[in-house]
């Protein structure tokens, strides 16, 4: 005789309900577990997913082949989406390592969703088509497909496409897609969000203008992605998250709430300690980090990030602390890949060349320009200390009159060296009743010692001069943080059509100031006038 536990006998969790671990044998048992929502999707006892295993050797005498295998699992959380689920809000942002399964989580936690509730619209949104599908496919579809016979059978579908799947039980549905605009969605996930940001901005503009505001203050949204550069929306939502766990902020419906996911707290991320060899560089940093966090990092942790970091990022630091950082500030150290300074604005940092650096009196000052008649126009401002070019400060303005920039420079004080101009300088523009050049404007406006920098034949030329040159380079980090965020984030146009990165940069708010620290690449000579300029040289009062 087989004893059957009654309802009064299941165990019960601190909030009230049914613990992960208990499986139902009797109908009434059933009943209940599937009333609560958090059994439903962390029992391991409904869903499945498709998970990579381990590589595996094959027979004897063929050792030396491996082959990965795709393996069939009940979904149960790991520790770091049981802390999602614990401290969800109605809008969330998370900034992650890679292959934490927070997609996986929320396809399920959607889907359990759309099953158990009517009339409830849920929505996933990816960085492209075949993401979409492939996410709808192997997360969505699969875990649907693969219920329990008896539940299968009395949630039927009413359409069943590449894309949705709606139910006919209760009417509620679920979707992928690039962006979603019409009606309202009670639950979005935003996919790789960062990726989106920096391939597609105009997809991501639309997103926040069309997307997001579908979702009602009842609903649920989340935000993730790992880390792609201090710019763009994802950028800009994640900052005012942190900024409001920070200072405590208590949050409306409207806020969104910050979560963060570290490589350390994982714990998959971990490896025999005899396997790799930590060298006292490696180390250093792993204190460093330690000291952030207040808690230590093992052994095995600090062993699977460095073989993690020369097996699959050639040892490059700057992708690790994007895909897998060890605080939200390292995310960003690492710009979007298809930026053309990444590495270089990396290697100044840890070289601490982004400093405090002060002007010198009586040291010239050098100006290199980018001057736009519709667009902006951009100045960096330029001592030479002797082997050092040191970046004293940067300007930018849109829509301005020549005079503005020349009254700017005026009310600085500075010994003014030369000014350099690209070569367009010379181009003749209509300007109100005459026609005239820029150059021809600033040295009537009193700008004295114009050099015009020749154009090259190849822009990607002038880009590989900037890098070459950055290693002489110093920046002030306060006054010229503006000039170095576009830097930083100075990219390759995205080819959406062939999914890959152009060779030509991409014209947006970055270009103005990037263009302009080119001219010092292509144009600068080491000039020492025996007679330096006066600091208010003879240019018109403007």
């Amino acid at each position: 005789m087989i004893l059957m536990k009654m309802k009064n006998d299941i165990p019960k969790r601190k909030d009230g309900g049914i613990k992960w671990n208990f499986r139902p044998v009797n109908q009434e048992e059933l009943e209940a577990c599937l009333k609560d929502p958090l059994w439903r999707v962390c029992s391991g006892a409904l869903y499945k997913i498709i998970i990579k295993g381990d590589d595996k050797k094959e027979k004897k005498g063929d050792d030396k082949k491996k082959q990965k295998e795709d393996l069939v699992v009940f979904f149960q959380p790991n520790r770091s989406q049981k802390r999602l689920l614990a401290n969800l809000w109605h809008r969330n942002v998370i900034l992650k390592a890679r292959q934490l399964g927070f997609t996986t989580l929320i396809c399920i936690l959607w889907l359990d969703t759309a099953l158990f509730s009517e009339n409830v619209r849920c929505g996933i949104i990816a960085q492209d088509r075949e993401a979409a599908e492939a996410i709808f496919r192997d997360k969505v579809k699969f875990a649907y497909e693969n219920l329990p016979e008896h539940l299968k059978n009395g949630m039927p579908l009413a359409r069943d496409s590449a894309t949705e799947l709606l139910f006919a039980h209760n009417n509620s549905s679920i979707r992928v897609a690039t962006s979603m605009r019409s009606g309202t969605i009670h639950r979005l996930h935003i996919s790789e969000f960062g990726k989106i940001c920096a391939k597609y901005p105009d997809k991501a503009k639309e997103v926040v203008t069309g997307s997001i505001p579908a979702v009602p203050k009842s609903g649920i949204l989340i935000i993730e992605s790992t880390a792609e550069g201090r710019e763009g929306e994802f950028y800009d939502i994640t900052m005012r998250a942190k900024a409001a766990k920070d200072t405590e902020k208590e949050l409306t419906v409207r806020d969104y709430r910050f979560h963060f996911f570290a490589w350390w707290d994982a714990n998959e991320y971990e490896m025999p300690v005899d396997s790799v060899k930590l060298t006292d560089k490696d180390n250093a940093y792993f204190e460093r980090i330690e000291s952030q966090i207040d808690q230590p990092i093992s052994l095995e942790k600090r062993a699977w990030y460095i073989a993690t970091r020369d097996a699959d990022f050639s040892g490059s630091e700057e992708k690790m602390w994007q895909e897998y950082p060890s605080t939200p500030e390292e995310a960003f150290q690492q710009s979007t890949e298809g930026c053309y300074y990444t590495e270089q604005l990396a290697k100044a940092r840890k070289e601490s060349r982004i400093a405090t650096v002060p002007v010198v009196e009586g040291v010239p000052v050098n100006t290199f320009w980018d001057i736009g008649a519709s667009d902006g126009t951009a100045i960096w401002f330029h001592q030479r200390i002797g082997l050092e070019n040191r970046f004293i400060k940067f300007y930018e303005a849109w829509g301005e009159p020549y005079s503005h920039f020349v009254k700017y420079m005026q009310g600085l004080g500075y010994v003014w060296g030369r000014h350099y101009l690209p070569h367009d300088a010379t181009h003749k523009r209509q300007q109100g009743t005459s026609v005239k050049s820029p150059i021809d404007m600033l040295e009537e406006l009193g700008l004295q010692n114009i050099e015009i920098v020749p154009r090259v034949d190849y822009i990607q030329h002038g880009i590989q001069a900037t890098r070459d040159v950055f290693n002489q380079c110093w920046f002030d980090e306060t006054n010229c943080k503006d000039g170095l965020a576009h830097l930083e984030n100075y990219r390759k146009e995205w080819n959406d059509r062939a999914g890959c990165w152009k060779e030509s940069p991409r014209h947006d708010i970055h270009s103005e100031a990037a263009d302009a620290f080119r001219q010092f690449a292509q144009g600068y000579t080491y000039y020492s006038p025996k007679t330096p300029q006066r600091s208010k040289p003879n240019w018109r009062r403007v």
